[in-house]
Order: C-alpha cells, then sequence, then structure tokens
C-alpha cells in the first residue's frame, strides 16, 4: 500500500495540501465541475524580458483531475506544442519504487504511537473517519510521523485521479523534449520531514480540519483551477493549512524563491520555455509572475 500510494506523491502531496487539489468530496465527473454554458480558462502567462523579447510561458497546473475533465484550451495546447523546453516542479514522477524506499525511511519512527493522540481532542472522531476511509488499516499510521500522515490521508474524497494530473500530461508531450526540473521528489518530501514537530502536528491538523470543512463545499477549488480564479487560487494559498506562517514558508514561499534562479536561468538562454508548476506558485505577492516582476520581466495573462 505504500508502495502505491507513493507513485501519486509527486502528483498530489504539495498542492494538494495547499488546498488546490485535494481534500474535496464531490464526483468524478469532469462535466459537472462547470456550468453547460461554460469553458475552461487555466491559468497562463506570457513571458516577456525588460527588452519586450517573448521568452515563454508560465502554465498553473492540477495534480489531479477527473475523467474527462476539458481543459486543454487553444492556447495552452500551443504553448505546449511550440515551447523548446519544460520546467516543471518534479520530473522523476516515473520512479515510484525509488520514491517509496526514501519515504519509507524518512517517515517511519518505530513505537511513535497511534495517530488520534497526536491532534486536538476534538479532531479525533474526524481523523479517525479519515484514516477509515483512506486506502491504508489504522495500524500502518502507528509507526508513521505526522508530516506523512497528512500526506497519506490529504487524498480522502478527493476531486480526480492524479493519473489525470495536468503536470503528468504535459511531461508526456515533451518526450523528444529536454525536460527540467526545480526539485526532485526526494527533495520534496525532505521538506516535509525537516518539518518541526509541532509544524507536523498542525499540518497533520490542517489536513483533517480542510477535509470537514470542504465537504460543505465540494469541488469548488477545483472549479476555481478550471476557470483560471485567480482570487479564489490566491486566497487558499493563505487560508486553512497555509495560514500557519511556517508552514507557509516550507511549501510555497520558501520554494518559490529557491526556484527564482534556476529559472532566470532558462529564461536568460535563446529558447522557449513553458513553466508548468502547481497554480498556487504563480498567484499573489509571492508567486513566480510577481517575483519575475521584480526582475524586470512582465507577466501578462494569455489573452
Amino acid at each position: 500500500m505504500i508502495t502505491k500510494h507513493l507513485r501519486l506523491f509527486a502528483l498530489v502531496c504539495t498542492l494538494a495540501l495547499a488546498g488546490c487539489s485535494g481534500g474535496e468530496n464531490t464526483s468524478d465527473d469532469g462535466a459537472q465541475l462547470l456550468a453547460a454554458d461554460e469553458t475552461a480558462n487555466p491559468l497562463l502567462y506570457e513571458i516577456t524580458n525588460a527588452e519586450g523579447e517573448f521568452e515563454g510561458w508560465m502554465l498553473g497546473t492540477i495534480h489531479a483531475l477527473p475523467d474527462d475533465t476539458d481543459w486543454r484550451t487553444a492556447q495552452i495546447e500551443t504553448a505546449i506544442e511550440d515551447a523548446d523546453l519544460l520546467l516543471v516542479e518534479v520530473p522523476d514522477l516515473s520512479s515510484g519504487s525509488q520514491i517509496a524506499e526514501i519515504f519509507a525511511e524518512l517517515s517511519t519512527t518505530p513505537d511513535i504511537g497511534p495517530l488520534p493522540p497526536r491532534v486536538a481532542p476534538d479532531l479525533r472522531a474526524e481523523l479517525t473517519e479519515m484514516m477509515a476511509l483512506s486506502d491504508f488499516s489504522p495500524g500502518q499510521f502507528d509507526d508513521t510521523e505526522s508530516w506523512a500522515a497528512a500526506i497519506m490521508l490529504a487524498r480522502v474524497g478527493a476531486v480526480g485521479r492524479p493519473r489525470n494530473g495536468v503536470d503528468r500530461y504535459v511531461i508526456s508531450q515533451f518526450e523528444d523534449r529536454r525536460i527540467y526540473g526545480f526539485e526532485m521528489a526526494a527533495q520534496q518530501l525532505g521538506i516535509f520531514d525537516q518539518l518541526s514537530p509541532q509544524d507536523q502536528r498542525d499540518l497533520l491538523e490542517g489536513t483533517v480540519r480542510e477535509w470537514a470543512a470542504s465537504r460543505a463545499n465540494p469541488g469548488h477549488l477545483t472549479r476555481a483551477w478550471l476557470r483560471g480564479d485567480a482570487a479564489t487560487l490566491e486566497q487558499a494559498t493563505s487560508t486553512g493549512i497555509m495560514a500557519d506562517e511556517e508552514l507557509r514558508e516550507a511549501l510555497l514561499v520558501g520554494r518559490n524563491n529557491r526556484w527564482m534562479p534556476v529559472l532566470l536561468t532558462h529564461l536568460e538562454g535563446n529558447e522557449s520555455v513553458l513553466v508548468a508548476v502547481g497554480a498556487a506558485h504563480l498567484v499573489g505577492p509571492d508567486g513566480l509572475p510577481a517575483l519575475l516582476a521584480e526582475q524586470g520581466y512582465t507577466v501578462q495573462r494569455a489573452p
């Protein structure tokens, strides 16, 4: 079961926890996410340098979608077709067995004890319900650190399937072109493993709270992604789990800042770049477009 889960890890972990793909409970029918008269319009930006020269695109992705979701606009398909190289969060999505081994090593602490006592008393009943709905038996959580348990539970009741993740699709279209990653999956796991015990508890408690709250408005963040609703997506990067300053720094802000030198190096080359990362990384004052603007670039929503 651990191996099965970790094959999905790189597709779902960070934005699932940030509130942009996980923890929602609705139908897996993609046709029901938008009204009949609506068409998808995910976040796609065009990048030009200080001299007005076109450098590439930025696509805000989501790591899981229902089957038959129609999200590929003509502009997105053009960007995928015309880009010379691709920059993604994690390029090694197929190395499931290796990731599983790293996860097992980092996430396990013998005799750490059952999971429910690690959260506030008022969350224990909902946590127990989440555990029962997950793909794991309760005993599998006993030796699992709290950050890892949060990841394992983040997909409970989630909208869509990781096999339909936008990252996976875009990577598949670049088989004959170069693909670079801002991180490797092991680095992402390390971010969680390095969280303090209190931050790990906050992460686990936040996962439970967001799952409980999502049942009142199922699918709203997936719909926001499909509509390209930057305001709603930005709100998700500073509420819920991400309202915790330490977690927001570790999972979002710090990563964006570490990615910038890599991004700038590729933009300064002679090839057009497609940057495809979770939509949470493209919104707000700490997002990659805002950071690029500080460096003299112009980042505008594609028409």
